[in-house]
Order: C-alpha cells, then structure tokens, then sequence
C-alpha cells in the first residue's frame, strides 16, 4: 500500500508563504494531489499534477497563488503556496490515485496522508 507522508505547513500572517512537501512510497510515480479540510467545512480540491509533472490543475479558489510540482527522483510532489489568506487555513492532506488521469472528487483518490496544519492569521 502507498504511503503519503506530508511536512511542512505551520504559521504565518495574510500575504506570506508557506511551502508543504508530501513523500510518496513505491517506486513508479502515481497522479498527486493536494486537499484541504478546513473546520465545519466538506474536504476541498486544492491541486493535482500527472505522473510525469507534465500537467497540472488548481482548485478555483487558489488558482494564481498556489503551485504544485514534483520531483520524481524523490518520489515527492510539493505544494508552494503564496499570498496566502485567512480563508487558506485548514489541514492540508496529500492524496495519490492510480488512474492516469487527474481527477477532483475525494472518491477519485486511492490513497491519502495524514493532514498537516496550516494556519494564516493577523
């Protein structure tokens, strides 16, 4: 079974950055994505990117701030998130699927992390 682990996250103010990591187990790369859960609020897509990094996808509401990428070679996928805002704050849960195509719906996606914490406050 694939195992996602995510680092990263933590504090920081409107406007600031923050750059989460997620590891990946098994050696052939898997479609990626980012969620994020945020409370009394349903899980929601944040991004995703193909097996190859040649493709990617961003939810509407971080579509110019947020960048995902990937570094096959460490089995890792990254997510670099910029002007971030209050609303941005929630856990942040790394997710893989075995299809071959990117896909937005939780039900799509085979595996997941743990979460991580990212908190945006003044």
């Amino acid at each position: 079974q694939v195992r996602l682990v995510e680092s990263g996250g933590g504090w920081t103010q409107p406007g600031g950055s923050l750059r989460l990591s997620c590891a990946a187990s098994g050696d052939s790369p898997l479609v990626m994505g980012w969620y994020r859960q945020a409370r009394e609020k349903d899980r929601e897509f944040i991004a995703a990117i193909t097996r190859n990094g040649d493709d990617t996808y961003y939810g509407d509401s971080v579509k110019g701030r947020f960048h995902i990428s990937r570094d096959n070679a460490e089995n890792t996928v990254h997510l670099l998130m910029s002007g971030l805002k209050v609303e941005d704050t929630g856990i942040y849960i790394c997710a893989a699927r075995q299809g071959m195509l990117i896909a937005t719906t939780p039900t799509s996606w085979d595996f997941w992390g743990q979460g991580i914490q990212v908190t945006v406050s003044s």
